[in-house]
């Protein structure tokens, strides 16, 4: 029988068990996907905790991207048992197989293993969509990155170099500093060196930024409106940091914006923008202009420290859960 990480309570990540689970029966028009590895993302933690904003019915498989091998298809076209593939769902990819529909799959990057399929589309779909859709950055603009080793912070960082950006990384340790720094960004700001809106001044002249990439929230939102060039983007991307309190009269002095992300919720509303950003994600990838950075790879039975890797803000770019 497969196995399956199965919240049945909201809680921890220890509250969630791993087990042997009936394997589900493929209707016409399914796929089914034997998972190589499992993708963590931070929206799996608060999901299984009950704090994020999608609830599904318990009980349910966290887990919102994979890399697998298509092991069966049930009367579908373009999809064929031996494809390399990611899996893109909002949950059930801890797991050692998956069955879903062909919209949820894409083509694996040749220039992928199966790891860095599972780690790819959430944190570079959703900086693609904050950078290109939601601030629409320009060449030459300056670019801040808040918390700039985790996942989605170094593809902000990657992709912010791609669209010609300068980019200022902030992170937490020396460590992610220089790996964001190996990955294209032009200036680190370590924080509690000294206040990172200081260092910004500093680093551009007292203009400020145009662009904000803010996964964090809380005092790190209120002090990025303190270190902004007219007309800069705000761009909300999440709150591990608790969340954050605009300064409305520095949002208004400076002729700023605040624009919230959400790159999945934006596709189901808007599908074309899907097709762009895929089609742009995958030619960057076998370009090798961008990957993902992968700083640990456990077994499936390890998921809860796994995710309290994330938690405890010990991983560097992305964490993997490996099931072969």
């Amino acid at each position: 029988m497969p196995r399956a990480v199965v919240c049945r309570e909201l809680g921890p990540p220890e509250s969630l068990k791993l087990e042997d689970v009936p394997r589900a029966t493929l209707a016409p028009g399914q796929v089914r996907v034997a998972i190589h590895a499992a993708g963590l993302n931070f929206p799996d933690i608060l999901m299984a905790a009950g704090q994020y904003q999608l609830k599904p019915p318990l009980p349910f498989t966290p887990g919102m991207e994979a890399g697998g091998e298509v092991i069966e298809a049930a009367g579908v076209d373009g999809v064929r048992v031996g494809d390399r593939v990611i899996v893109k769902a909002r949950f059930g990819c801890y797991a050692d197989e998956i069955v879903v529909t062909p919209d949820q799959l894409t083509p694996l990057p040749s220039t992928f293993d199966y790891a860095q399929g599972a780690t790819f589309l959430a944190a570079h779909g959703t900086a693609y969509h904050a950078l290109k859709d939601r601030a629409q950055i320009e060449p030459g603009e300056v670019l801040l990155v808040h918390g700039a080793g985790g996942g989605v912070g170094l593809a902000a960082v990657e992709l912010g170099k791609v669209f010609g950006a300068t980019v200022i990384a902030c992170a937490s340790s020396e460590e992610k500093l220089a790996v964001a720094q190996q990955r294209g960004a032009d200036h680190g700001v370590l924080y509690g060196r000294e206040p990172f809106k200081n260092a910004v001044k500093r680093i551009t002249e007292g203009r400020g930024v145009d662009v904000v990439f803010d996964p964090v929230g809380g005092e790190i939102f209120e002090e990025s409106l303190r270190c902004i060039a007219w007309g800069a983007r705000l761009l909300v991307i999440g709150f591990t940091g608790g969340v954050g309190v605009a300064k409305t009269n520095l949002v208004l002095i400076k002729g700023a914006s605040v624009l919230g992300v959400r790159a999945g919720e934006a596709v189901r509303k808007d599908p074309s923008l899907g097709v762009v950003r895929l089609a742009d994600l995958t030619r960057l990838a076998e370009e090798r202009r961008i990957s993902p950075n992968i700083s640990h790879r456990l077994p499936l039975e390890d998921y809860a420290a796994a995710m309290r890797l994330l938690m405890d803000r010990r991983a560097i770019g992305r964490v993997v859960l490996t099931t072969r």
